[in-house]
């Protein structure tokens, strides 16, 4: 999913589904997952989000209160439809992990190969060029990211998908 499909339907679930946050009334606050288990497929469906997606929230939605316990990679990557990229990414912002690396993500290894070695890399050469900085590789991730270096755009952008319209 594309960031923008994806920014696209988190927000539509927000307003949809989410409550005001307390002090600031234009602000959502996410719902919680008794909230998320109880969305009808239609609501996934006009967020843009296809059926393997919401089956995914749904179950982890189903038990939110093991994972609040323990989000390790082991316990996310043992839910269906979690892999490594989701396991790092969640762990980067619910826990604040500072060593997940988003291993799978479609930019990032170019990213980090061009700011590091001036070549694009891939996810085993991002790995490598970041173990110098173990403990620390999701925050130099995130600060790589916000530095503008990025390589050479070739090709055309990929489309945004609209998954509403099938």
């Amino acid at each position: 999913m594309l960031a923008p499909e994806a920014w696209r339907g988190w927000g539509y679930l927000l307003r949809r589904f989410g409550e005001p946050a307390p002090g600031a009334p234009h602000m959502r606050v996410p719902p919680p997952p008794e909230v998320w288990v109880r969305i009808p497929s239609w609501e996934w469906h006009r967020a843009g989000l296809e059926a393997v997606r919401a089956r995914t929230i749904i179950g982890a939605a189903r038990v939110a209160k093991r994972l609040e316990e323990d989000a390790g990679e082991a316990r996310l990557r043992s839910l269906p439809g979690v892999g490594v990229w989701t396991a790092a990414e969640v762990r980067q912002r619910a826990v604040g992990d500072p060593d997940a690396v988003s291993v799978g993500d479609y930019n990032l290894p170019g990213l980090v190969g061009w700011a590091l070695a001036g070549r694009k890399v891939d996810d085993a050469g991002m790995l490598e060029l970041l173990e110098p900085y173990a403990g620390h590789r999701y925050r130099v991730t995130r600060l790589l990211e916000s530095s503008g270096r990025r390589p050479p755009r070739r090709g055309p952008r990929l489309p945004v998908r609209d998954y509403r319209r099938f």
